[in-house]
This record gives structure tokens, sequence and C-alpha cells, in this order.
């Protein structure tokens, strides 16, 4: 039996990098997209909760959700066989028009329908390129990782599931690398404006960024034009402020706070 792969991401159900990984994948596997109806770029790992969704079968295997992209693994999961035949042996998002290093993860609604996958212990890998890249090249490669990432989490009952993040920087030809979390930082701002009628509006966001300078990381590997393969982990436990925690703690039980 083939392998059954989930494909989602932030940028929409029609967007040219999901199409183009969809019909990579579907010479390796069998292939179900469930995938946001419009753009939801930086939406991060946010559901649904307080409004009603709508569930659009665009194409046979093509389903297109009014909602987020963790909102699209969820319903893709939990709705029976609506969407899904059977689990699925992988999820895969992407590819993302643009990258998601550093900590574009916490905001990166890609790395947030992978995640969304692992949470529910099946391996995902979220894919994002440079909007220089070719788009084939890219998509090949992205797949090429997924399956590999498919054949390693078969080999061993991994718990919990694993999670890659993998950016691929411009051109159509690179090494490949194993990296950790590198440190993007971007021109911090708030622009007000105001509008026809007098009222003000205002933008979040600069334009600019650059990368710290982090050995082996993501950032890293994409100035020096490699593509980074990063594990992430659900777990967001810190164990080096244990102790903080614990301090604040027994001072609020011992009566000594003010």
């Amino acid at each position: 039996m083939r392998p059954l792969i989930l494909l989602s991401n932030d940028d929409g159900y029609s967007a040219p990098g999901l199409i183009a990984v969809r019909d990579e994948l579907a010479r390796h596997a069998e292939v179900v997209v469930c995938a946001p109806a419009v753009n939801q770029s930086a939406t991060s790992h946010s559901l649904s909760l307080h409004r009603v969704l709508r569930l659009l079968e665009a194409a046979p295997g093509v389903f297109a959700v009014d909602g987020t992209p963790a909102d699209c693994i969820y319903v893709a999961l939990h709705a029976g066989t609506r969407v899904l035949p059977r689990r699925p042996d992988l999820v895969v998002s992407g590819m993302n028009h643009g990258l998601n290093l550093g900590s574009d993860i916490f905001y990166s609604g890609t790395v947030a329908a992978a995640r969304e996958g692992a949470m529910r212990g099946i391996p995902s890998i979220a894919l994002s390129a440079d909007a220089g890249a070719s788009r084939e090249a890219a998509a090949a490669l992205g797949v090429k990782l997924a399956l590999a990432l498919h054949r390693a989490a078969g080999q061993a009952a991994r718990r919990p599931a694993p999670l890659l993040n993998v950016n691929i920087p411009a051109g159509s030809s690179w090494p490949v690398r194993a990296t950790r979390i590198g440190a993007r930082l971007y021109t911090e701002e708030v622009i007000f404006r105001q509008d026809p009628r007098g009222h003000e509006y205002l933008w979040i966001g600069g334009a600019g960024v650059r990368h710290d300078l982090v050995p082996g990381s993501d950032t890293e590997a994409y100035d020096e034009g490699a593509v980074s393969v990063t594990p992430l982990t659900l777990d967001l436990f810190a164990a080096q402020h244990e102790g903080i925690a614990s301090g604040i703690a027994a001072e609020l039980n011992d009566g000594r706070a003010p």
C-alpha cells in the first residue's frame, strides 16, 4: 500500500508552491490536501473556536477550510472519513512562499500545520523556500526530504513524533545541512497612518531583517546557500529556568512575598 500523506500550507489550497509539492508527492504516495481557503500567513498555531468553519471539496482529494492551517490539520484528522480515508503516515506543510527561519517558527502558519500533525503523533515536516528558489527544484528536494523522514520514522516507533522545519534558499541546487534554530531579527516598528476619513490606522512590522551569527543554525545555512533541516520539539519546558520557578513558588508558599 502506498503511504498516505496529508498536505497543507498557510498560503492557501490553490498556492503554486502547494500544487508543485502535491504533484511531486503524487508520484510516490497517495496525497490528500486540506489547506486554508485563503492566505493565512503568520497565523501561528491559532484555532478558530469562536466561529463556524466551512469545508469545501474543491476537487477530488483537495479540501479547503475557511480557517487557519492548524484548523485544517485538526479538521482532516478528526472528521472521520470526510477528508482522509485513514490515518495519514505523514503530514507535509508547504511549500511556503518565503522563509521560516529562526523565530519565524513561532509566527508561521506553515510550521504550525506541521506541528499540529506532530502533536497528533504523526511524523511531520514544514517546507519553505526563498522567493528566488526554483519552484520545481525546491518541490523535488522538499519531497525527497519528506519521504526520507517517512522512511526514518518508520524504522522505529519514535515518540514523540519527529517534526522537521526545512528552508530552501534561492537557486536550484543546494547542499543540505542538519541545523539548529538561528536568530532572525526584524526591524520592529509601528507605522501610523490616517484613512481618507481622518481615522487612524496602523501597520506593524518593518521590512528589514538581519541574522545574528549562530554557528550550525538555519540562518547560517541560508546565508551560505545551504538547505537547513531543523528538528523541532513540542516540549517547551525550559530546564534552565526551573530554579526561578521553584524559588518563586517557595517564596509564595513561605509567605515571604511582599
